[in-house]
């Protein structure tokens, strides 16, 4: 189902929510484009949403809410929710969809970590546009003193106000109590004074530009070449893509036990390993590694070798078909 505009909410549900009885879980599975059967315990049911932006009190929005169960920080587990509008979509598909959102972070870090993606590729650099607009960093810092101004008022009146109630409200016994205008305006003194502070602020904040001149800001700015970046960044991607599928093939082409935990090491460790390099036979490029240092490792990537060799690759620029191999790690002399 879309929406009548032609699309369909898909987000995180934030805050306090309750959490969905157990009974209400079950085994929801997921297919990846890679062909990964993904597998998760999952809830789903139809909650209603308080509409706070409307003014009419108590309405709600009816959405769909797929929960799942979470490790948490603690050690113990923890629920997570998510809303969408679309009710056809298979809950397995969106937990898968939205988990994209950490893969793409994960994806990040991880070629920050392994592909020195924030890198200086080149220190060659040219003079920046100082015509070019740009924020005016005074402009975030009179906002905060805007939203320090507002707190401080919200908290004044709160206090102003359980003042004023307690002046109206005599003790059990007493006379009524006549709150006289010098009462009334000692307890109002400070959110009158945290009043003049917010317009104070808010007049600044509005005064500030919200954008200028990168040479007024900044006289002098530099950037890097781009080009060499883009080029370098291209190879990157491309060395990137490769450790991905090379960590995928590892999880759903070998018997490996630990791949689910260990298939990106052990793809590094192999990309790392010595080898051959042989053009004996016409028509192949054989790769042969060396073995490594356990028996189970070597195994797998073996597995994969054999996996890779299927597919019959040409190396580019070649009539040449890739074949890989690892050696056997020898047998120990007999005693």
């Amino acid at each position: 189902m879309t929406g009548a505009l032609g699309f369909d909410v898909l987000t995180w549900r934030k805050g306090a929510t309750e959490d969905i009885t157990e009974e209400h879980f079950k085994e929801a599975t997921y297919t990846d484009e890679h062909g990964e059967l993904k597998t998760w315990m999952v809830a789903d049911t139809l909650v209603d949403l308080p509409l706070a932006t409307t003014k009419i009190t108590g309405e709600t929005f009816q959405i769909r809410q797929i929960s799942r169960i979470v490790a948490a920080s603690n050690g113990g587990t923890r629920q997570i929710h998510v809303l969408t509008t679309d009710r056809t979509m298979s809950v397995g598909e969106v937990v898968y969809r939205m988990g994209s959102r950490w893969r793409q972070e994960n994806q990040f870090r991880y070629a920050r970590m392994h592909f020195a993606l924030d890198s200086h590729d080149s220190y060659t650099s040219t003079d920046d546009n100082e015509d070019r607009m740009v924020p005016e960093p005074a402009k975030a810092r009179a906002y905060q003193k805007v939203v320090a101004a507002r707190n401080a008022h919200a908290e004044a009146s709160a206090v102003a106000d359980l003042n004023l109630l307690a002046l109206k409200t005599p003790a059990e016994g007493t006379d009524e109590v006549v709150v006289t205008s010098a009462m009334h305006n000692h307890v109002m003194a400070p959110v009158w004074e945290a009043e003049t502070a917010l317009l104070a602020a808010e007049k600044v904040h509005q005064s500030i530009p919200s954008k200028v001149r990168l040479g007024d800001l900044n006289p002098g700015q530099q950037v890097l070449d781009t080009e060499t970046k883009l080029i370098h960044h291209s190879i990157r991607m491309a060395a990137y893509n490769t450790a991905m599928t090379i960590a995928r093939e590892i999880r759903t082409n070998t018997g490996y036990k630990r791949a689910n935990q260990e298939a990106h090491a052990l793809m590094r460790q192999a990309f790392n390993q010595s080898g051959d390099i042989e053009t004996t036979e016409p028509g192949y490029l054989t790769i042969t590694l060396d073995p490594l240092p356990t028996t189970a490792k070597t195994a797998a990537i073996a597995e994969l070798c054999e996996h890779l060799t299927n597919t019959q690759t040409r190396y580019p620029g070649t009539n040449l078909i890739l074949r890989y191999a690892i050696k056997t790690k020898p047998s120990p002399p007999k005693n």
